[in-house]
């Protein structure tokens, strides 16, 4: 829909273009992966797991007793991480992964944010592991199960990209999409009724503060056009134990198959 209609039609019809811009936050679109990264796939053990009416698609590539979990962002899927995993499966890491609700081969419906950060705690759980590495929305995912399950337990955490603020997501939905303020209101509102809390208290930065993990790194491009720097900065400093490396010419997706940083990860882990 053109956003020039849409600010017409938001003014006109403000609780069917909140009705629109709620479809945009509950249904991730699925993005066709290159050759490599279903080679990758290819190679892992998988296995379906049941969750909210959802089928999930899980994923093991077996190494040592040195255990890492994948969490990959809003609209990705485990494929993305494939450069990593080949790296991480050349130093005997045994890794998980899997593809959110709704997202890659798992099956496909109507989900939410929340239920996609819900299960990442049921899974950080399940795999028993110890290291997790997240990209883009999986960590506001990864940190948020991490605050509602204070009894895990993480060694090493590293975040390529992170935002901040979960009203952030909003102000980003509605500028893409061109709704006009009042119809954010609306959305902002069901999105509340729906999860029951306040969605200005669901921030990163605050989450970290009580978080248990010994240490911690966050990697961000300068020139992220898709999350600005300021929002991974602004979580390293409200977290003692992270350590926040600043990067050029990789962008908010190249970063997972940037050599640089894949060494940057895999050197940190050891």
């Amino acid at each position: 829909m053109n956003k020039i209609l849409i600010k017409i039609a938001s003014t006109l019809f403000p609780k069917r273009i909140a009705a629109y811009a709620y479809k945009q936050l509950t249904n991730p679109q699925v993005r066709k992966l290159r050759q490599n990264e279903l080679a990758t796939l290819h190679k892992a053990e998988k296995e379906t797991y049941p969750f909210k009416g959802f089928d999930i698609q899980l994923y093991h590539w077996r190494g040592s007793e040195k255990k890492i979990f994948l969490i990959h962002g809003w609209e990705g899927q485990a494929g993305n991480f494939s450069d990593l995993i080949e790296e991480l499966l050349l130093n005997d890491y045994t890794i998980y992964a899997f593809d959110g609700p709704s997202h890659g081969y798992s099956s496909k419906g109507r989900t939410s944010l929340f239920e996609f950060t819900e299960l990442v705690g049921v899974l950080i759980e399940r795999f028993q592991v110890k290291h997790l590495i997240s990209h883009s929305f999986g960590g506001v995912a990864t940190t948020y199960a991490l605050f509602d399950n204070k009894h895990l337990k993480i060694d090493t955490y590293i975040l390529l990209t992170t935002p901040d603020k979960f009203i952030e997501r909003i102000d980003d939905v509605s500028k893409s999409v061109g709704i006009t303020a009042k119809v954010k209101t609306l959305l902002i509102k069901r999105l509340e009724k729906e999860v029951n809390m306040d969605i200005t208290t669901l921030n990163v930065s605050d989450f970290v503060k009580s978080i248990n993990v010994k240490k911690s790194l966050i990697i961000h491009d300068t020139n992220d056009k898709v999350l600005p720097i300021s929002r991974s900065l602004n979580v390293h400093k409200n977290w003692s134990v992270s350590t926040f490396k600043e990067i050029t010419g990789t962008g908010h997706f190249r970063i997972l198959r940037t050599k640089k940083v894949i060494d940057m990860v895999v050197d940190y882990l050891s």
